[in-house]
């Protein structure tokens, strides 16, 4: 028993305490923050399973104080509308492509042009070092948390494409300035989100396809076309982000910030290895059903990089009359991809 005396208007009081013996008094555990993450690829899919990974490991890494939730599917926002949907806060977070929004992200679209990429590694390293070295005010709405883009876009077709005059006349499923190569290579460009495009192909309403070799499995175009053409010199990629509302960002406890930043670099190395493993897989997928893949020659490739060089210049002069540094982007591209696999 403990006692305690309390002087006041000139009494003594004495209270007594009861001290109950293994009594331990423990403040209630913090609620943790909560994020939704929407994302367009399937549940089933490597990048959505790779996303989930990264909000794993951010909630442990937190011990707990962060909770991610990943809506896979396109079932929180579909993807051409995840990107505002990150803005608005209908998600905290989102992963779709920024060719969705063309026009949005003008400066940045020197990212996707047929620059002859050749590793989704390399796309990947190139599209974080471009945001790092110029911050590009268009993305002023969200916090950034990484870029990543797919490996080689080539051409996946129901018949076999040899040469540039093979291309000419074809209805070739795009998206974003894919849609430009595909008309300078001659084909008919016909724009159309990626969920659409195997039921397309399987019904003839499109010739063949622009994309990278993962697309072989992981959208299952293996099954509904015969043959794909590895056109180096028209190569581009699509660049991906993975953004955070920025008030909510804001809003997350330094250290938090920290430790997701510190996620954030980790998993712009898994990513672009990723894209590689899946266009490995998607090659060897399509090779089991007996599907051809086309190697063109030098001097083929030669032709097609000629003839989708008009697009680079395009994209350098309409950048200079925004006022925006084009020239100076494209040349830095060109530079980190000749120090890149």
């Amino acid at each position: 028993m403990k006692t305690a005396t309390i002087l006041g208007a000139g009494c003594l009081w004495v209270f007594a305490t009861l001290v109950i013996p293994g009594a331990v008094c423990t403040a209630a555990p913090a609620k943790p923050i909560e994020l939704t993450y929407s994302i367009f690829f399937p549940a089933t899919h490597k990048n959505t399973l790779l996303a989930q990974e990264w909000a794993k490991e951010i909630e442990k890494r937190t011990d707990g104080r962060v909770k991610i939730t990943v809506f896979p599917g396109g079932t929180l926002t579909k993807a051409e509308v995840c990107y505002d949907g990150v803005e608005k806060g209908i998600s905290d977070i989102g992963m779709s492509v920024l060719g969705y929004t063309r026009g949005k992200f003008p400066l940045t679209e020197a990212l996707d042009l047929p620059l002859g990429i050749r590793t989704g590694a390399a796309a990947t390293a190139l599209a974080n070092a471009y945001y790092r070295k110029f911050a590009p005010k268009e993305f002023g709405g969200v916090a950034i948390m990484y870029l990543h883009a797919h490996g080689p876009g080539f051409l996946h077709t129901k018949k076999p494409v040899r040469t540039l005059e093979d291309v000419k006349g074809l209805k070739i499923r795009c998206t974003g300035l894919s849609a430009k190569i595909a008309a300078a290579l001659g084909g008919t460009p016909v724009a159309m989100p990626m969920g659409e495009t195997y039921d397309a192909l399987s019904r003839g309403v499109v010739d063949g396809s622009m994309a990278p070799q993962e697309s072989l499995e992981g959208w299952r175009w293996g099954e509904v076309v015969t043959s794909s053409t590895q056109c180096y010199g028209a190569a581009y990629t699509t660049t991906f982000f993975v953004a955070m509302n920025r008030d909510r960002w804001l809003s997350l406890p330094k250290d938090v910030q920290g430790i997701i930043e510190k996620v954030n670099e980790e998993w712009v190395r898994k990513t672009g290895e990723a894209w590689d493993a899946m266009d490995r897989s998607g090659r060897d997928f399509a090779a089991a059903r007996g599907n051809g893949l086309v190697a063109l020659s030098p001097e083929e490739n030669a032709r097609w990089a000629a003839a989708v060089q008009p697009i680079l210049d395009e994209y350098a002069a309409k950048m200079q009359a925004k006022g925006l540094p084009g020239a100076e982007v494209l040349a830095f591209c060109r530079e980190c991809l000749k120090t890149q696999k």
